[in-house]
C-alpha cells in the first residue's frame, strides 16, 4: 500500500488549477502545515472534473489524488457516500470488506488510523469535499 501512496505522491495527475471551477474550498491542517485548494466543475448535481493546489505531505497529497480519482463523474450523492465511507474506514466504524471496496485505491489508507498523527493528514481531503458540496 506504501508504493500506492507514494505513486500518487509523485504523480500529480490531479495536482493543477481548473479553468472556471463552480466551487473552490480551501482545507487546512495546522498541526502539520498540510494546505489543499480544491476546485470541483458540476454539471448538475455531477461531479465533471476536480482538481486541487497545495502543499502538503505525501498522505495529504496521495489522499486528495485519490479522492479526486474516485469522485469524477459521480454524482454529489455518491461523491458524499464515499466521504462518508472513506472516514468511517479511518475511524473503524466500517470494516465490510465489500464496502470498502468501493474506495478503490483510497483503501491503502485502512490502517492509517494506527498512526494516529497521520489521521489528518489522511481526511483533510474529504473533510474539504464534504464542506464543497454542502454549499450546493
Amino acid at each position: 500500500y506504501t508504493q500506492l501512496i507514494m505513486e500518487h505522491n509523485r504523480s500529480g495527475h490531479n495536482k493543477k488549477t481548473m479553468e472556471g471551477p463552480d466551487i473552490i474550498e480551501k482545507g487546512h491542517n495546522p498541526s502539520c502545515g498540510d494546505d489543499i485548494s480544491l476546485e470541483l466543475k458540476l454539471d448538475g448535481d455531477i461531479i465533471k472534473d476536480a482538481a486541487f493546489t497545495g502543499v502538503g505531505c505525501a498522505i495529504s497529497q496521495a489522499s486528495t489524488s485519490m479522492m479526486i480519482d474516485l469522485i469524477k463523474g459521480k454524482d454529489i450523492q455518491e461523491a458524499l457516500d464515499l466521504v462518508n465511507t472513506f472516514i468511517g474506514m479511518i475511524k473503524k466504524e466500517i470494516s465490510d470488506e465489500k464496502e470498502l471496496e468501493k474506495l478503490e485505491d483510497a483503501i491503502a489508507f485502512k490502517n492509517i488510523s494506527n498512526m494516529p498523527a497521520r489521521v489528518k493528514c489522511a481526511v483533510l481531503s474529504w473533510h474539504t469535499l464534504k464542506e464543497a458540496l454542502a454549499q450546493r
